[in-house]
């Protein structure tokens, strides 16, 4: 992986651009050695962690609403664009110019069509080929943001390369091994990324799209912090503790640094650590405080913020980390702990306060699910915690686990603070209403639509628009499984089921409004002014294209 015959460095990962503001922009490498990487003329040293060497170069001075096509640079010798390369230049384009703000969303991408098995049964790449798609358009129809809502890689489900190619690195050393032959540590994690990002239609997007990207479950393992129940037995593992920092360090490394601003990498301890390491000797391993970091997020997540915060003019994303730091003991579950769901309501208010027209909540997992399936989540969890520890809370821990019965509405009271957050926003109670209230997820393997119609009297619109997956497949049994979900057969009997448990029913009201699509697939948003559509495209099995199937309004301008 990390040739030593050039008398140059190479270039492994990236570019990909990453925080784009007005006047600034970052951007991230991985090269095969320590060197300076150089881009519009601005410098930074590359970081080792467990001999890997990255760069994360700043590029400040930029123009408001220009655009400026980049090269990226090793020791002064040119190694991006490819020479080869049959796409338009990577540029850096920065919010404020005119027109609509584009924004292109999914999640759930399984490693790269290059390395996945005919046999398989999944259909073509949708970022593969809404890269090609957009390549061949005007540059004013580029998306201006790219949002990935989770499951970037796969650490549970891995493809024949990948494993036989940590069977050959193990070599019998069974104290690595990890379940099922998933990945172990950081150096296995990083085999995900190239395997992941290497494609190069995905590496010319990602170099020229920026990205904010959030983790999910499979980026550490299946069904990470569904209950402590689960946390209880996962944390008992003799594999744990490797697996869990090697994820979290590998996250910090490949997705969390480039989601964060100019100001708050000047203020991140971490890297500004990192930095002066490097600074020193470019040689000397980070790994060890990346994972004494990553130890302590796993045991108190207070300690760090994985949420974020994107400034687009009159659009905002909070994206918010609906895993790593949910509240787990079953009688007050959270999704997210009380500093953290205070700085999600501090940011909304701000964004109101601000008068953003489009407020956008980025989270991993759907808020609003089809109905029959967000009574089970309730149900399901009225039962664990009325009957904790004893055979009928077992076998509702049982069912939990079995059916992922683990998104918002399986965290009732986080669920309804979410809803009443927005709803309040909406009303107009912390400023001028926006036009829309936005929130984009993944995980559930299909697209569909739906808006929030009680309370009644809302300034704003309220949606829930998922989109899952970008590169994966969605079984029969979990297609036939969604249609039903959105049916009111499904719900009624689900309505009886909850009520049976004495769950506390909701006052919120939501309706479909299109889906469920299945298919690879990926979501843009086009806002101006304060009108907002949600465009999907989707490819299935045979295609060779993506085919648009939903051209929808979203906002009463």
């Amino acid at each position: 992986m990390h040739p030593t015959e050039q008398t140059s460095p190479a270039l492994l990962l990236g570019p990909l651009l990453r925080h784009v503001d007005p006047v600034s922009a970052t951007v991230w490498v991985e090269t095969d050695r320590p060197c300076e990487v150089t881009v519009l003329d601005r410098r930074a040293r590359t970081f080792c962690v467990a001999g890997h060497h990255y760069a994360l170069v700043v590029v400040e001075g930029l123009e408001p609403g220009s655009t400026t096509p980049y090269e990226v640079r090793l020791d002064d010798v040119g190694v991006w664009p490819p020479s080869d390369s049959t796409f338009p230049p990577s540029r850096i384009r920065t919010p404020g110019g005119a027109g609509a703000f584009r924004l292109a969303f999914g999640s759930c991408r399984y490693a790269s069509p290059r390395t996945v098995e005919e046999s398989e049964g999944i259909p073509p790449d949708a970022l593969d080929l809404y890269a090609q798609r957009i390549a061949e358009q005007p540059e004013d129809q580029w998306p201006d943001a790219l949002v990935l809502l989770g499951d970037q890689v796969y650490a549970d489900e891995l493809t024949e390369h990948t494993r036989s190619l940590l069977h050959r690195r193990r070599d019998g050393r069974t104290e690595q091994r990890s379940p099922d032959d998933q990945v172990a540590d950081f150096e296995e994690y990083t085999r995900l990324y190239y395997e992941s990002w290497q494609d190069p239609q995905v590496r010319w997007l990602l170099s020229t799209i920026p990205s904010s990207m959030i983790f999910d479950d499979h980026e550490m393992i299946d069904d990470w912090n569904t209950s402590a129940a689960w946390r209880a037995t996962a944390s008992r593992q003799p594999w744990w503790t490797g697996r869990i920092t090697g994820g979290l360090v590998s996250y910090w490394v490949y997705q969390h640094l480039g989601n964060l601003s100019p100001d708050e990498l000047a203020a991140n301890e971490t890297w500004q650590a990192i930095q002066a390491m490097a600074d020193d000797d470019p040689l000397r391993d980070a790994e060890p405080m990346l994972r004494t970091m990553a130890e302590l997020a796993d045991a108190e997540p207070a300690t760090i913020r994985w949420s974020f915060v994107r400034h687009w003019g009159e659009a905002r994303l909070i994206m918010v980390d609906s895993r790593a730091g949910r509240v787990l003991e079953e009688r007050h579950r959270r999704m997210l702990d009380e500093d953290e769901f205070a700085w999600v309501e501090a940011e909304l208010r701000r964004a109101a306060d601000e008068g953003v027209e489009h407020l956008i909540v980025g989270t991993s997992l759907p808020w609003l699910l089809p109905h029959a399936i967000h009574n089970v989540e309730r149900w399901n969890e009225t039962l664990n915690v009325r009957h904790h520890g004893r055979r009928r809370g077992r076998l509702a821990e049982r069912i939990r686990q079995a059916a992922d019965l683990e998104h918002w509405a399986a965290f009732g009271h986080s669920f309804e603070r979410l809803g009443a957050a927005l709803t309040a926003l909406a009303r107009g109670e912390h400023g001028r209403a926006p036009a829309t209230a936005l929130v984009l997820s993944g995980d559930v393997h299909h697209a569909y639509a739906a808006e929030l119609v009680r309370p009644e009297g809302l300034e704003a619109r309220v949606h829930q628009l998922t989109v899952s997956p970008l590169h994966n497949q969605a079984p029969h049994p979990i297609r036939l499984g969604f249609k039903i979900g959105w049916s009111r057969a499904a719900r009624r009997w689900t309505e009886r089921l909850a009520r049976l448990a004495k769950a506390e029913p909701t006052e919120l009201e939501w309706e479909k409004q299109a889906g469920p699509f299945f298919g690879n697939q990926i979501g843009e948003l086009v806002l101006e002014g304060r009108e907002a559509r949600f465009l999907l495209s989707v490819a299935e099995l045979g295609d060779d294209a993506l085919r648009q199937v939903l051209d929808r309004p979203l906002s009463d301008a």
